[in-house]
């Protein structure tokens, strides 16, 4: 996940027995003390969780619901505007072949929504597809792309992977499985979850461009340790809060977050994108949309 430097945790789910509830010092020298789990972090695995698996009630909720975001024209849009703080371009769909280090200390980056060697989730990736197509040509790479996960190693991957993912980029069945991928780990769950906070069109985007920024980990720089610092501060549309000072609020929270971890670093997907629909009112993302990312402006009619 392309997210300038900011660290990824891996986009996998964490099932949460009762022992995490009850991770108390204990005196058994086979079972040495665990630190405990603060009432933010079991905080943010609930959300997490609540964003990964169906629940009845939240389902419901959901279904009574606009499609808002994931509906076919809202999610192109947000392809758009994502690809463009991304790969400077609105042409997403011509992302999937892309790969390359760009020195942020997470490998290779890749594809439509900046899968990382170092991160996880282009690990997840190419599992996955290999599960469905053995032969591809990146299969042979998997052993090195365990090894090399979560680092910026790429140690295995050289000289190789980035002509091997080229290719594999032309064929129909990756790109699809790229398409799913970033469904899965991100669009989805973001989605999901501003639903569920009571947030529209406007803010279920502010969730997902977070999520592919900073990642879908429960850390504090990470997606889910934003929105509860956020949470700290406002109160949800399903809280009975505003969503304009909620949303202005995790934006603030958000662009503090980036400058924390990159000094200098370029925060227009936010100052002159996101905020600017915001402070239009524009709740609804609705088009024709103008926004500026890097200083150039781009057009959805």
């Amino acid at each position: 996940m392309r997210r300038r430097g900011v660290l990824l945790f891996a986009a996998v789910p964490v099932v949460i027995t009762a022992a995490a509830y009850f991770l108390a010092p204990t005196d058994s020298a086979e079972s040495p003390a665990k630190p405990p789990v603060s009432a933010e972090q079991l905080a943010r695995q609930d959300a997490k969780s609540r964003a990964e698996q169906e629940r009845a009630e939240d389902d419901k909720l959901i279904a009574s619901l606009p499609a808002g975001l994931a509906a076919p024209a809202k999610k192109e849009l947000a392809q758009q505007i994502v690809a463009s703080a991304e790969n400077s371009t609105l042409d997403w769909r011509g992302a999937y072949g892309y790969i390359e280090d760009i020195g942020d200390g997470q490998g290779y980056t890749a594809g439509i929504i900046g899968f990382c060697s170092g991160t996880h989730d282009m690990l997840i990736l190419v599992e996955n597809y290999t599960k469905a197509h053995p032969d591809n040509g990146l299969a042979k790479y998997l052993p090195a792309l365990r090894k090399v996960d979560g680092t910026d190693s790429h140690e295995g991957l050289d000289p190789g992977f980035t002509a091997a993912w080229k290719a594999e980029a032309k064929v129909a069945a990756f790109r699809e499985a790229q398409d799913t991928e970033r469904d899965r780990m991100y669009f989805n769950p973001a989605v999901r979850l501003a639903k569920l906070d009571g947030l529209g069109t406007l803010g279920q985007f502010v969730y997902y461009d977070a999520m592919v920024f900073h990642g879908p980990g429960t850390n504090a720089t990470s997606f889910y340790g934003l929105r509860e610092r956020a949470l700290r501060e406002a109160n949800t549309p399903s809280e009975g809060g505003s969503e304009k000072a909620y949303l202005d609020i995790f934006l603030d929270i958000r662009k503090k977050a980036m400058r924390e971890k990159r000094k200098g670093i370029d925060t227009t997907r936010i100052d002159t994108a996101q905020r600017r629909f915001l402070y239009d009112g524009n709740f609804r993302l609705a088009t024709p949309l103008v926004w500026q990312v890097y200083g150039e402006t781009y057009k959805v009619p």
